[in-house]
């Protein structure tokens, strides 16, 4: 899909001045420029980093480098009242992206110099009065928004700090509010780069200052508060607390909050409903937010692109697979023509369409591409993060699984052996983060187990295959149930290790037909993984003999192959989100009330 364009007016007789204006720019004539308006100063310094076409950016920013006019832009975005007065130029922002991610590609360390320079800022006017305190709040607000929707969460972090200790030193209502408006978005940021016990401390602070507020007869809405909790639980697998919290967040959704908060607490309820396996929940929440996201933000915009990313996983979840790809791969189109270069929301999107590729071409075995966008995610984080950072846990899982069905494919021993090797490390890589993060006894380091049996298989270490799928079975049961999606994954694995290398036919049976019970229950008939049980269970009767139980597996699979011909026809999942039948009050009582009707029915 070709990148979308950035959009610059025509050579207007206002873009003509700013071009001679940019054609004399040098050190004398700052002075001048910065006493402009700020969209014309923002099109005085966007111009100098101007570029029609998306496809020639690169190219672009590399005459620039040559001409040493990028250096001259950074040396003006590091000075905070030039920045802070650019910010305010709200219809540039998208381009403000793509020029700050241009200057910390070029090494120009701009987001650490902004937050060092706020943090600095704050210190001196702590003996301030509070009229001067509130206006350096509003500015680290805005500074540390940008930061955060940049992807720059310790310079964002660093930001928020800074307002909060401002917040801090005036015992008053009007404080409380900003600290508890401040604490959401620390917890955003730290939620953002994994930081979760700095996330719960956030979100306990944010509570006593909801309790003084309270005390003194006065509220501030939750919503976004209780989302960011939700996401914060959700990232720790800890699915039952997600899912009450997402229900109290819905329930703070009133007329007249901002439709950033809507969108995003829709989309956390959403990814919660998922994992409770409530899929009629989780797509209208979703489809919701899409809608609002694209109607309220515009279709090129990054809030456009987290639902998107939050869509492709709910349909990646209800076994819609071709239509998660796609999904994925438009997000990550936005991603890239808003931020291009280094940036972390773009590692994100490609380490998502690198899994949902791998899981769409695992029958045909064509994973160029999968390993493509997984290399690629992999790049961007640890040119960004330390190697150590939880965030690169995901991503070295996926490369890991892809190059595994690699070396299965391939006919050269030698090539087999390096890549199932390089397969083993990344996944001891990816347990180790796991576990330093969230311990032995969570669902992430259960399925890092699984993936390391899957790959002893592979690697015909049987023995220690059989330890780790045993492993992933109890703790997934443990915390997920006996039915979960998660559970009957393993056991379809543990049942494959026994039938074609293990010779345990009676256990492999047993645990094939469950894995079926639980497939055919969560998602029905048409369920694409009921196809390697199927498959597993014809050549296990063929093993032992059974021809009567071989001949009625195959009519079933030629069944499943029919029915999953019909199930997923190729359409366009954004058809479904252009409209909405609903509002978002209607919505929110909607799920509200399925809520009450499922509490009474339990």
């Amino acid at each position: 899909m070709a990148a979308v364009e950035l959009e610059w007016v025509p050579e207007t007789l206002y873009n003509t001045a700013i071009s001679a204006v940019v054609d004399s720019y040098g050190r004398a004539r700052r002075r001048d420029i910065r006493s402009l308006p700020e969209n014309i100063q923002f099109d005085v310094y966007y111009k100098k980093n101007s570029v029609l076409n998306f496809e020639i950016y690169f190219l672009f920013f590399f005459q620039l480098y040559q001409q040493g006019r990028l250096c001259q832009l950074g040396s003006e975005f590091c000075e905070l009242e030039v920045f802070a007065k650019v910010l305010r130029a709200l219809d540039k922002r998208h381009l403000l992206h793509h020029c700050f991610q241009a200057l910390m590609d070029h090494g120009v360390k701009v987001a650490s110099v902004l937050a060092y320079s706020f943090s600095r800022r704050c210190s001196y006017i702590a003996e301030s009065d509070s009229a001067v305190k509130e206006k350096a709040i509003q500015i680290g607000f805005v500074l540390g928004g940008f930061l955060s929707d940049a992807g720059w969460y310790s310079d964002a972090e660093k930001v928020f700090l800074s307002c909060l200790q401002l917040c801090t030193l005036h015992d008053e209502i009007l404080h409380w509010f900003r600290a508890v408006e401040c604490c959401v978005r620390l917890l955003h940021v730290r939620n953002g780069n994994c930081k979760y016990h700095l996330g719960e401390e956030t979100f306990k602070l944010a509570q006593s200052y909801m309790d003084k507020l309270a005390k003194h007869g006065q509220q501030a809405n939750k919503a976004a508060l209780y989302g960011e909790l939700c996401a914060l639980l959700f990232a720790k697998s800890h699915y039952d607390e997600a899912y009450k919290w997402c229900i109290e967040a819905m329930k703070e959704i009133t007329v007249g909050l901002p439709v950033k908060v809507v969108v995003d607490v829709l989309r956390q309820a959403s990814k919660a409903c998922v994992v409770k396996r409530e899929f009629k929940k989780a797509e209208q929440l979703i489809k919701h937010a899409v809608y609002l996201a694209r109607e309220h933000f515009g279709a090129k915009h990054p809030k456009y692109s987290d639902t998107l990313l939050d869509y492709g996983f709910y349909l990646l979840n209800v076994d819609n697979i071709c239509q998660s790809v796609a999904i994925y791969q438009t997000a990550l189109d936005i991603r890239q023509s808003v931020f291009g270069g280094k940036n972390i929301h773009v590692a994100t999107a490609h380490e998502d369409l690198a899994y949902s590729s791998y899981v769409h071409q695992y029958s045909s075995g064509k994973f160029d591409n999968a390993l493509f966008h997984a290399e690629r995610a992999i790049g961007i984080i640890t040119h960004i993060l330390p190697e150590d950072h939880l965030l690169l846990a995901s991503s070295k899982r996926v490369k890991a699984l892809i190059l595994e069905e690699i070396a299965i494919d391939c006919h050269n021993k030698e090539t087999e052996q390096r890549l199932l090797q390089e397969a083993h490390d990344l996944h001891l890589s990816s347990l180790q983060l796991a576990k330093k993060a969230f311990g032995e006894f969570n669902v992430q380091t259960a399925k890092h187990y699984g993936n390391l049996g899957r790959l002893y298989q592979s690697m015909r270490k049987f023995k220690e295959a059989e330890e780790m799928h045993i492993k992933a079975i109890q703790i997934k049961e443990q915390l997920l149930g006996q039915e979960d999606y998660e559970v009957a994954l393993s056991v379809g694995h543990l049942a494959s290790l026994y039938n074609y290398d293990m010779n345990q036919y009676e256990n492999a049976e047993k645990l094939y037909l469950r894995s079926i019970a639980i497939g055919k229950k969560l998602f029905g008939e048409g369920y694409s993984g009921l196809e390697y049980d199927y498959r597993g269970l014809i050549k296990l009767y063929n093993s032992i003999g059974n021809y009567e139980k071989v001949f009625e597996y195959h009519n079933i699979l030629a069944n499943w192959n029919r029915l999953r011909d019909r199930q997923f026809s190729v359409t366009d999942a954004l058809e479904d989100v252009s409209t909405s039948p609903q509002s978002t009050e209607e919505v929110v009582q909607s799920f509200l009330m399925s809520q009450n009707v499922d509490g009474q029915s339990s």
